[in-house]
C-alpha cells in the first residue's frame, strides 16, 4: 500500500478507553476535513450501490487488491481508533503491510453489500490511526479514485482540499506512505487549481492527477502534459 494507513514482541493488554464515534469539533483542521471525508464516503456509497456481483471482484489501482478489497480497508481504517492501532502494531510486529491485511481480512465479508452496509454504518465515524488529519483526505480521494477509476465512474472533487491532501503528500516521506522523492526533481503544476510545487522539467495536470501519481498510482497518459510529462509518466510507473 501507498498509503500511510498502514504498516512485536507479544501482545500485550493495553488499557482502552470509551471512544465517542463522533467526538466534538476541537481544532480547526478537524472541523474542515472530518465533513468532507464524511461526503466522500456518502458519494462512494452512492456509486457504489448500483454495482453488479461481478464488478466488486474488478482489479482495483491498488496491486492486489479488489474493489471489494479496497472498501474493506476504508471500513477498516474507519474504524480504527489510536488504541486499536497500537495495539495492532504490536501484535503485527510494526508491519504495515500485515497490519492492512488482519485489517481486510477482518472488515471483508463474504457478501460485498454487506460490506457496503458497514461502511455506511462508519460513515459518519470520526475515528482513525494516530496520523495527521490531512491522510483522511489521502485516503478518501486516492482509494476514492482506486474505485472509481477501473469502473469507470467519474467524480469531481473539492479542488482546495485536494491541494491539501497534494501538499501532505510532497511533504511526507514514501517511506511513510507519502510522495516526497517521487516528486523530487520536476515541477508539478496544476491546471485546474492554484498549485505548483517543485523545480526541474515542468509536468501539468489536474490537481487529482498529480495526488494519484505522487501517491504511487498510475494516472491516463492524456492527463498530463508538459515537456516533463512523458519521463514523469516513465519514472511514476516503476
Amino acid at each position: 500500500m501507498n498509503l500511510p494507513e498502514f504498516r512485536g514482541a507479544r501482545s500485550v493488554p493495553i488499557r482502552r478507553r470509551p471512544v465517542n464515534p463522533h467526538p466534538p469539533r476541537t481544532s480547526r483542521s478537524g472541523s474542515v476535513i472530518w465533513p468532507v471525508v464524511q461526503e466522500e464516503r456518502r458519494a462512494l456509497i452512492q456509486d457504489l450501490e448500483p454495482l453488479q456481483p461481478q464488478q466488486w471482484q474488478t482489479p482495483s489501482l491498488c496491486s492486489g487488491w479488489s474493489i471489494h478489497d479496497v472498501l474493506a480497508h476504508l471500513v477498516d481504517t474507519a474504524k480504527a481508533t489510536r488504541s486499536s492501532f497500537v495495539h495492532r502494531m504490536i501484535t503485527a510486529r510494526f508491519d504495515f503491510d500485515h497490519v492492512n491485511a488482519l485489517g481486510l481480512t477482518r472488515e471483508r465479508t463474504d457478501d460485498p453489500r454487506a460490506t457496503l452496509a458497514e461502511f455506511r454504518a462508519v460513515l459518519r465515524r470520526r475515528t482513525g490511526p494516530p496520523v495527521a488529519l490531512p491522510t483522511r483526505l489521502v485516503e478518501s480521494f486516492v482509494h476514492g479514485e482506486d474505485i472509481r477509476r477501473p469502473l469507470k465512474i467519474a467524480r469531481t472533487y473539492p479542488g482546495t482540499h485536494i491541494v491539501t491532501a497534494l501538499n501532505y503528500q510532497l511533504k511526507t516521506s514514501v517511506k511513510i506512505g507519502g510522495g516526497k522523492e517521487i516528486a523530487e526533481g520536476w515541477r508539478l503544476v496544476s491546471t485546474d487549481e492554484e498549485f505548483a510545487h517543485g523545480a526541474g522539467s515542468e509536468v501539468r495536470g489536474p490537481a487529482i492527477a498529480l495526488l494519484l501519481a505522487v501517491s504511487g498510482r498510475q494516472v491516463y497518459p492524456e492527463e498530463l502534459s508538459g515537456p516533463g510529462a512523458a519521463a514523469f509518466l516513465s519514472a511514476t510507473a516503476k
